[in-house]
């Protein structure tokens, strides 16, 4: 089976859980013994640095990429794209003026690339999958000039990244249009199926779980996994991920107010980027706890692993997430989870503690519970890493493959 894929980020480059998806959804497929074409935008800024070379060479055979010149980068909004646009300078010309014409113009070369790709007897790819909402209209493209049916992969909603206040109308037209074209909708887990069915009207028969998933081979060999885990009385807990509204950042740090209130022994480490970022950073002043609160910038490679190992507890506060892999990691570096009951990871990953994204006290409750109980601890530890040992991308990769032939076979009765 041959796949033509469009995706808007992938490492090295990623900067969220969709890059970290794409990647072990192509290795699993690969696996599996899918070719696939991987189309990327590719920033001119970033030329030279984007590591083309790496992803080729990557661990994944039967992987083709196809670059697209393109000012689009991962998790940008609107404004982001006009600031983006600043730095441009001489070359602004060649892209669209905001981000929603720059979309477009990403679609016109998706129906170029879907020309030459599929060949003089048609024969070039079987399916076009596309994932969230900056290449479904590349996807749709590409299915209008090639006769091909569309998957389209839902990562997030704009509900999701908005935490339903203020959504884009632009963006959510874009998604529910997507969806309402492609053959057949994809969702990371049971928590966006229903959004998907609430928010956009999609049919529940249209709509696939495929649960994300993780490897054992992808966490790096970096020493002890009990390697820089607190020894003493002071106890650290991780945040790790984008400071954007979705993530929940402001009721981590208003919960780690009370639970310093418990035992003052706790150092919180927030790790990662994101427009909350200076409100957040003012938040642990204002509370009084700016000499508790470590802000660690945005981590790559190694260092996510290396943080992940140093931390005795790692705590999920979104307030909606779609699925969420950062869990998966952390326990795959033997460090214990508190997860929002609002996150589809939790559809995978029992043994962890759940809390709602709102409830602080409980939030805090339950960080000082896993620090101080050594057991629980160690239960959480132990149990939840063979519980998530036990899942891969190559797993994922056979749903996938389970729709694409479901598709292609004009069959959906048994979903």
């Amino acid at each position: 089976m041959k796949v033509l894929m469009f995706g808007w980020e992938f490492p090295p480059m990623n900067t969220g859980g969709l890059g970290t998806a794409c990647y072990g959804l192509t290795k699993g497929l690969s696996q599996n013994g899918v070719s696939i074409t991987l189309v990327l935008p590719q920033a001119a800024a970033d030329t030279g640095r984007f590591g083309f070379l790496k992803i080729r060479n990557a661990n994944i055979s039967n992987v083709k990429v196809k670059p697209v010149k393109s000012a689009m980068v991962a998790y940008m909004s609107p404004s982001d794209y006009e600031q983006y646009m600043l730095k441009m300078k001489g070359r602004k010309s060649i892209y669209g003026q905001n981000l929603f014409e720059e979309v477009e113009r990403f679609a016109r070369q998706a129906a170029i690339i879907a020309k030459e790709e599929l060949g003089e007897k048609g024969e070039g790819f079987d399916i076009i999958h596309a994932h969230d909402w900056m290449t479904y209209k590349a996807g749709m493209a590409a299915k209008r000039v090639s006769g091909k049916p569309l998957v389209v992969h839902v990562h997030a909603t704009e509900f999701d990244r908005t935490g339903g206040l203020g959504a884009n109308e632009y963006v959510y037209g874009i998604e529910k249009e997507g969806m309402e074209k492609a053959d057949a909708v994809i969702a990371v887990s049971g928590y966006t199926r229903q959004k998907i069915m609430e928010n956009y009207g999609i049919p529940e028969s249209k709509i696939r779980v495929v649960h994300n998933a993780i490897d054992k081979d992808d966490i790096p060999w970096i020493g002890s996994l009990d390697h820089g885990k607190s020894s003493g009385s002071t106890k650290t807990v991780l945040y790790l991920g984008r400071i954007t509204l979705q993530k929940g950042p402001d009721y981590f740090v208003a919960a780690a107010k009370k639970a310093l209130e418990a035992d003052p022994n706790i150092r919180f480490i927030i790790a990662g980027s994101g427009d909350m970022e200076p409100r957040i950073i003012e938040k642990a002043a204002e509370l009084g706890i700016g000499h508790n609160v470590l802000f660690a910038g945005f981590l790559r490679d190694e260092e996510i692993h290396k943080a992940y190992r140093m931390a005795d507890l790692y705590v999920m506060p979104s307030v909606s997430e779609p699925f969420g892999i950062t869990p998966l990691e952390a326990v795959m570096n033997q460090t214990p989870v508190i997860i929002s009951k609002q996150s589809g990871v939790k559809e995978v990953l029992k043994h962890c503690l759940q809390v709602d994204f709102w409830d602080i006290d409980q939030m805090a409750n339950k960080m000082v519970a896993a620090l101080k109980y050594g057991e629980m601890h160690s239960e959480l530890q132990r149990n939840s890493y063979e519980e998530v040992s036990k899942l891969s991308w190559s797993k994922s990769a056979q749903g996938c493959i389970e729709v694409y032939s479901n598709v292609i076979g004009g069959m959906r009765t048994g979903w």
